[in-house]
Order: C-alpha cells, then structure tokens, then sequence
C-alpha cells in the first residue's frame, strides 16, 4: 500500500492488560506525530526493550551526538529510574560504512606515506614536496573548480582574489529558521570556505615547508584524497585490519565522551563486524520473502514496490520524503555513487558488493558488505525479536534510515496475512544546530565534546541542564540567552545546596525531627506537596523536562524567599531536589538508594585544599570579628595568628602547596599587621584580599554572612565567576562615564573661560544675525531690517547681563595677577 505522502500510515497502539499496573506516560512517538499512550509489550508491563542507533565511529563525536546520546539518556534514566520500568538497552556501534572505509582507508595510505618518506632531520625531500603539489593540483581541481588548471601555490591567492573573492569571506549569519533552499545555499558556502581554508594551509606548506611534522599538518588534507585516488584500489579487502584500527581507536574514544558526559552504558553492544553472519542471513529471508532481488554484479536491493504492492506502507516516519533523491542517495553512501543495476531509483542497498579496495566479508551473493540500512534492523531483531517497545535516534535519521530499518524489518518479520508493527514507539532527538544548520563534520562547523570540556566553557552538567532546559524533540540554538539561563540555573541550584548542607551539617538530630513546623514551613511543605504532583504530570507528558526545571527552579526560590524556616523542612526539600536532579543524570556520584543525600558532586573544594583552606578561613572569620568590633586587640589577633593548626601531614604533598602558602602568607600579614597596630581598615582590607585574590585565584570563594555566621568556603562556579565579571564592567563603565563627564565638564569650563573674555558690548556685533545695535551693544533691527521683537530683547538682554558679569569677573582675575 503506497503511502499518501501526506498523511503518516496507520499505527497500532498496544493494549495493555487489565491487571497491568501502568503509570499515565504518554510518548511524542514519530510514528504517529502525536503523544501516545506507552504500553510495553511485556504483559507485566515492568519489562521495556530499546534499540538506540549508536555512533558510526570513524573521527571524534562532536556536540550534536552530545544532544542526542545526552538527551537519549535523560528518558532512559526517568523510564528506569522514576517510572520503575526494567529496562533492556541495545545500542549499535556502526563499524561498517563507507565513511569507515574512505577514512580508514586513506589514513592507511597516508601512514604508509609518511613512513616511507620519514627522514632523520625531519627534513622535506624533493619527491614530498613534488607529491604534495600534484596532490594540491588535485584538489583543487576537484574542489574548487573555478580555479585555473595550471594555478600553483605561487599564483594560488591572485587566482582566488578572482574567483572566489566574495565566497571566500563568511557568509552572514543564518537564522534557524531559514528555508530549506537558503539553508542549501549556506551549506554550499561552508563546503567552499572549508575547501579555500584546506587550500591555503596547502599553499602556505608548500612554499615553506620547514619540517615534516608541521609540513603534513598543513598538507594532510590534500595528501588524504590523493594517496586513495592513486592507491585505494590496492587494498587487500580480506585485510579489514585498517579499517578495524579506525573503528576500535573511535569506538574507545566514544564511550570515554560518553562517560564524560555521565551516559549510562548500554546494556548491551552490538557491532556490525560481529553480526555479519546474522546480516545474511536477514538479507536472504527478505530476498526468500519476495521484497528484495540480487543483480548481476552481486548486490541486493530492497524492492519498495513489491513491498507496497504486498500491502505494506514505505516511508512511515516521513512519506513527504519517500521520492527526494538526494536523501535517499546521502542514505546509500559516498561510496555508491555512479551506475547500479538496481531497476528503480529509489531501491536501497541491502547487501552491497565490494568494489577493489573495500572491504568484503562472503555471502550467497559473493563478496561484499552490508548495506547500512540494514545493519540495525538485524542487530535489533537478533538481540530483541519481533517487536521493540522504543526504537531511538537523532531526527535526522528519520528518513531514509529509520524508514527503510523499518520496511525492512516488517519484510522479514511479516508473513502474508500478517503485518508485523516492528517499534511501537519510534522518538528522535532534536538536534543541536549552529547559525540554523545542523553540526557537520564535512562542514567543519563542531566542536568535539571532549575539546568543549577541556575548555571548560562547557560542563558535562551544564550541557545536561541545557538539554533539559528545552523539549528533547526540539532542535536547540545555542545562544547567548540560552548559554545566561543555564549558568544561572546551575547557580541558583548549586547556592541552594550548599546552604542547605551547611544547614545540615551544622544541625543537631533534634533540630531536624523535632522543631515545630511554623506557618512558613506548612507553607512550603505545602508548595512541595504540589511540585511534585507537577512533576509527575510532567514527565508523564511525554518526559516534559523543561517544565519540571521551572518546577525545581521556582521551588528553590520560594524556599529561598522564606523567611524562619526549621532545619527540616529545608532538609527535606533539599532531599527531594536532590532525588530529581539525580533522576536526570546531573550527578555523577548520585545514589538514588541514599535517601540522606543532599546535592551534587562538585560542592566541595579540592581535598588537598581543606587542611590550609578551612584553617584560613577559620582565622580570617576571627580577624574580621575583632576589627569589626569597635576597639581592635591586636595581642589578641596576633595570638590568633600563631593558634593556627592545619590537620596536614608534614612535609607539605605537592598538590596542597598552593593552598599551603595562601594560609602562611596570609597568617604573615595578619602577625605583620598586628605587629603594626594597624586600623580595622588594613586588617579587613587583608581579609578582602584574601577572599577576592589569592583564593579567587585557585578556584575557592568565601561568601560571608551575618553573624555569628562563619564563611561559608565553597568552590567557584559560573554563576559567581560572571557576576563579579558584570560588577567589574559595571564598574569600569562608571568610571568611563566618569572620566568623559570630567571631561564635558572640563570643555564646558574651558569654553566660559573664553566667552568671559568677549565684551558684553561687542558679544552681538559679531554675528550677522543683525543690522543694528544700542548703545550697550543689544541688537534693536535684525537682519531683514524688522526691529527685534520684545519678548526676543528680553532673551538677549537677559544674555546680556550673564555676559557682562562673567567678563567683569574675568577682568578682576587678571588685574589680581
């Protein structure tokens, strides 16, 4: 049955079973565009089968594959940990894939390359520079076009100036919600500056070379398509040893970002490498069921008109896109471009046969290697069967990979007479999108997740609560906006624990259990009790966690607003915060089976820091006390300086060092001060340093607070970095304006100086504005022989007079010299 195109086929919900005890979840399910019901086909209902399509790994994953695992991840965790379902997680690794096979292929090639032209003193030799060159005249001809075939490195930027003057400087900057046409043309534009920027690292190595290290650096990407270009074709496709080198490097790579990030492990991996065999063998049985055909030069094809002629739907996720050409040739590969024996357009590979220099595994139809359509659809049904409960990905994959994954898996699983509904519950993570396009490795337009952390712009939980600031099927552009509510989020969020576990460390077992509740904790407790009934209707739509942030962030401030609240109902909102946030994956440490816990890692300073840090601020507290109390003791304060003690063992570890110092020197000025008979103003000048300088510096605040209250020591975070960075542009705008006020003034005084100087009787005998004047010099007739009107002689003479004293007053000032 061939789909409408402008309507999605019909979907079959679950039934759920009248014993089943089933929270009231509904799902945004691809398959229908709607929130669904969610029933798992476990009768029980607790059991839920998920098959996620895991990374092709063949280069690094960027900040659009942290969108999608993160966001994945979130669901995973409030499906298993607030809604209490068991879940089985299947998660695919792609190592087979023609982007594998071009890169691992290529950095074979380009290995063996550097190998055989290594050198003892690094040095360039003649054959280097003379492959390098015809590798440069080969990539620009095949990349930019434009260009003349005989453009050298010597000519490479006049030649530029005059074909890609305009394309070579960035284009203007994209909104997100440009049409699809204008997004291409974009896209186009990126590829072409990537192309003149790989160009010209090329031009500047040729023309000095320098050392063989920096000199492939800069040449690498034009020696890559080259080397394969002369080359690829050689390649043993027995020996899937490079390939295998590429994929398993990535893979590693992969699931070290993936921890990094807090992403729980799958439950279970499955690699194409390790599933060819059950690949085949799937293949055949479609084949064996009539949806797919071989041909001559031995590939297989999956036949969409046999299928729909069958009465099965093609292209359930996105039918509007069933005949778009370029999507389904994006779909079959970079690889599989040029003529096939396929007898339509828009039949897909099953089973690919391996061109020279591809790697190849056997089969009924001879050597080859699958198609990527096919790999989840028989990982999945190999590991889970008939039916999956969730089928996850990133939007982009909707059409064509989903949409085939799903064709085929129906024509495998179906018998006549009986359709199989292979995923239930089909969801796709928005994507993560710069200047409204989607993050491209081609488009060289990411930011790998691990170079985002390492900068620390990013946290691991800064990018999680930015991905629960917005629906999970959205796409996100990152803004400055966005980039200000996430810190700020974070902040508030991270104030409140720390009070809170200040609140409880400082509190005794009684202050916890048995305080009476006052009007303001029945207050609160009662804004609890609805927050977390607004909580479960949240994540009951569909995983709302947008909502359940303003639920958590309006909380705190209500909390934050009280005013004589008891230890425990503090403690207690504490808790429950914890439990949600925890529930996100926004703690790494969280122990959701510790009901006691309170906050989240990273609330702590450093341990080498404690045994000098707390002694510090221990003796600052102390020192600001005295000079705050009106009359200061400086026998007593120096006392208090040489009290100190740290709980550290001698000699001093080379990692509290810093900290170490921070503490002697600090108690040196203390005694030094002292010793002085210095003013409260020095010693709490002293006291400022050391909060807003030295612990500044090594990442540590002490945020002071009313009496008897000590410090509270605490670690830096955003919040507090970007606030004092507001104050201090706030500050040094002030004292601009200041200084141009100054300025205006000083102008303004320099200019009556020199108008004091002018004669009252001469002051409008200057301007031609008049004709005549009486005897004090007043203008009478103006310009145009009209006399000046009275209520216009009144001004003048009103400036008169100003004018006659200001020139008076200057004249007494220069007979005084």
């Amino acid at each position: 049955m061939a789909s409408d195109g402008r309507k999605l086929p019909p979907w079959i919900p679950p039934q759920a079973r009248p014993d089943s005890q089933l929270p009231r979840l509904k799902i945004y399910n691809s398959l229908t565009r709607s929130k669904d019901d969610f029933v798992p086909v476990d009768p029980t209902g607790k059991m839920v089968t998920w098959y996620s399509c895991g990374p092709t790994v063949y280069e690094d994953a960027h900040l659009g594959h942290a969108k999608n695992y993160v966001s994945i991840d979130i669901i995973r965790r409030i499906m298993k940990d607030y809604f209490g379902f068991r879940i089985k997680f299947v998660m695919n690794t792609t190592d087979i894939d023609d982007k594998i096979i071009l890169q691992g292929r290529q950095q074979y090639l380009l290995a063996r390359f550097k190998q055989e032209h290594a050198a003892e003193d690094d040095s360039v030799s003649h054959s280097v520079l003379v492959e390098a060159k015809a590798a440069f005249r080969h990539y620009i001809g095949k990349n930019l076009p434009s260009l003349p075939s005989d453009t050298s490195p010597e000519t490479f930027s006049e030649a530029m100036d005059k074909a890609y003057k305009e394309k070579a400087e960035p284009p203007p900057l994209a909104d997100a919600a440009t049409a699809k046409q204008g997004q291409a043309v974009t896209v186009a534009d990126l590829l072409l500056r990537a192309h003149i920027g790989t160009a010209r690292s090329a031009v500047e190595a040729l023309q000095v070379p320098g050392k063989l290290p920096g000199f492939f650096a800069k040449t690498d990407d034009i020696l890559l398509p080259y080397l394969d270009a002369l080359h690829g074709a050689e390649m043993d496709f027995n020996n899937h040893k490079a390939f295998l080198e590429l994929t398993q490097k990535f893979e590693r790579r992969f699931f070290e970002d993936m921890n990094a990030l807090n992403v729980l492990a799958p439950d279970q991996l499955t690699r194409v490498t390790e599933y060819v065999p059950q690949i085949v063998r799937f293949v055949d049985k479609i084949v064996a069921n009539g949806f797919g055909y071989a041909t001559p030069d031995g590939s297989v094809y999956f036949d969409i008109d046999s299928f729909e002629e069958a009465g099965h739907s093609y292209s359930r996720l996105e039918p509007w896109n069933k005949n778009d050409r370029a999507l389904q040739a994006d779909g079959e590969g970079s690889l599989s471009k040029g003529r096939s024996m396929k007898r339509s357009e828009n039949h897909f590979a099953l089973w690919k046969a391996s061109k020279p220099g591809e790697p190849a595994w056997p089969s009924p139809w001879g050597h080859g290697r699958p198609g990527w359509h096919i790999e989840c659809s028989a990982m999945a049904s190999e590991v889970i069967g008939k039916t999956i409960d969730i089928h996850s990905g990133g939007v982009d994959l909707r059409f064509p990979h989903h949409d085939n994954e799903l064709a085929q898996s129906e024509a495998y699983w179906s018998t006549p007479g009986c359709q199989v509904q292979w995923t239930n519950y089909f969801i796709h993570m928005g994507q993560l999108r710069i200047r409204g396009l989607k993050m491209s490795k081609s488009l060289k337009n990411y930011t790998t997740i691990r170079t985002v952390l390492s900068e620390k712009e990013w946290s691991a939980r800064s990018l999680r609560i930015c991905f629960l600031l917005m629906p999970w099927q959205d796409g996100i552009e990152v803004t400055d906006e966005l980039m200000k509510a996430v810190v700020g989020w974070e902040g508030k969020l991270n104030n409140f624990f720390l009070k809170s576990l200040d609140l409880w460390k400082h509190s005794s077992p009684k202050t916890t259990t048995m305080q009476e509740l006052g009007i303001a904790d029945q207050q609160l407790l009662s804004a609890l009790d609805k927050a977390k009934a607004d909580v479960d209707t949240a994540l009951c739509d569909s995983f709302n966690t947008s909502a359940v942030m303003r639920i958590l962030s309006d909380l705190v401030t209500e909390s934050n607003s009280a005013e004589a609240l008891s230890d425990q109902t503090v403690i207690l909102l504490a808790r429950w915060v914890t439990r949600i946030v925890a529930i996100f994956g926004l703690d790494p440490e969280g122990d959701l089976t510790n009901l006691d816990r309170i906050g989240w890692s990273g609330l702590d300073i450093p341990a080498p820091a404690k045994p000098y840090i707390y002694p510090a601020s221990q003796l600052r507290d102390k020192v600001r006390t005295l000079a705050c109390s009106g009359s200061v003791d400086h026998t007593a304060i120096a006392k208090l300086a040489d009290g100190i003690t740290t709980a550290a063992s001698t000699p001093v570890v080379e990692s509290s060092k810093p900290y170490d110092q921070v503490l002697q020197q600090f108690r040196t000025n203390v005694k030094a001060l002292a010793a002085q008979q210095a003013p409260a103003k020095d010693l709490l000048a002293l006291c400022d340093q050391l909060r807003d300088v030295h612990l500044w510096n090594l990442g540590i605040y002490l945020e002071d607070r009313n009496d008897p209250q000590p410090a509270l020591v605490r670690p830096l975070d955003k919040l507090l970095i970007e606030a004092r960075a507001e104050r201090e542009s706030a500050g040094t705008a002030k004292a601009k304006a200041k200084l141009e006020q100054e300025a205006r003034e000083a102008d303004r005084e320099k200019e009556l100086r020199e108008r004091a100087k002018v004669d009252p009787l001469l002051m409008f005998r200057t301007s031609d504005e008049y004709l005549e004047w009486d005897e004090s010099g007043i203008p009478t007739v103006d310009a145009a022989g009209n006399v000046v009107p009275k209520n216009r002689r009144k001004k003048l003479v009103k400036e008169w007079e100003k004018q006659k004293k200001r020139h008076e007053e200057w004249l007494a000032t220069q007979q005084a010299a």
